[in-house]
């Protein structure tokens, strides 16, 4: 529904379920991540919301981006990845709240300028999202709107960027020989129902500022569950 791919809930709720973080949760993070913007694309694209050229330079610096965040994740302690992630959800939470103010207009700046600025978000998004398994859609949405994006419009550019760097950053995990494959087969049909299912609800009937506080609840409500968990606090 957002574009941001899911990676904020998916990776927690996997290490929650018993799954170790590095090589289960994250990789399989962001290939639910990529397969869940990937298939949003769809009818965002049907309804002309995607702007393929001037998010091109995001999306391929993205690319590159990635996969060297999924290598760097190999040499962090699970505890620093945990503090990272907590960081990421909670600015991906006030984020979400404070685009429920943003005009579903657009007002774009100048062509030139967003592909010098994509460019250079992309590299920085594109790491962070392959080393924490989400994608980097928190960050990537918030620029596209500084940038003059309305919010559904930036949202379905969002999933465009996403799609890539979330492939890319699981291949760099695959590399590392990071990957379980029937956990992955029974996530990817659920998600194949949900992408959809978000996507079309976001374009037909959505009320976006409703969605966006539901959602941005649900993150900060999973960044006070990792904080208390890495003060040793347990639920039972």
């Amino acid at each position: 529904m957002l574009g941001l791919g899911g990676g904020m809930v998916y990776v927690p709720v996997m290490k929650w379920l018993g799954f170790d973080l590095k090589t289960v949760a994250i990789p399989l993070g962001l290939l639910l991540n990529g397969l869940n913007t990937g298939l949003a694309m769809i009818p965002y694209h049907k309804a002309k919301l995607i702007d393929y050229k001037g998010a091109l330079p995001f999306a391929l610096s993205a690319i590159i981006g990635a996969p060297i965040g999924a290598y760097v994740v190999q040499f962090l302690p699970v505890r620093v990845i945990l503090i990272l992630f907590i960081i990421a959800v909670l600015a991906a939470a006030t984020k979400v709240f404070i685009s429920t103010k943003a005009p579903d207009e657009d007002n774009l700046i100048e062509f030139k300028k967003r592909l010098i600025y994509g460019g250079f978000s992309g590299l920085l998004i594109g790491f962070i999202g392959g080393m924490l398994g989400i994608g980097g859609g928190f960050l990537a949405a918030p620029i596209l709107m500084t940038m003059g994006y309305g919010a559904k419009r930036a949202a379905a550019t969002t999933a465009y960027v996403v799609t890539f760097s979330s492939a890319s950053g699981f291949l760099g995990h695959v590399a590392e020989g990071h990957f379980d494959l029937t956990t992955t087969a029974v996530l990817v049909v659920a998600v194949l129902l949900g992408s959809q299912l978000g996507a079309r609800f976001t374009v037909k009937k959505a009320k976006p500022k409703t969605i966006k506080t539901i959602y941005a609840i649900i993150l900060y409500l999973i960044a006070v569950k990792l904080t208390l968990g890495l003060f040793g606090v347990r639920f039972k």
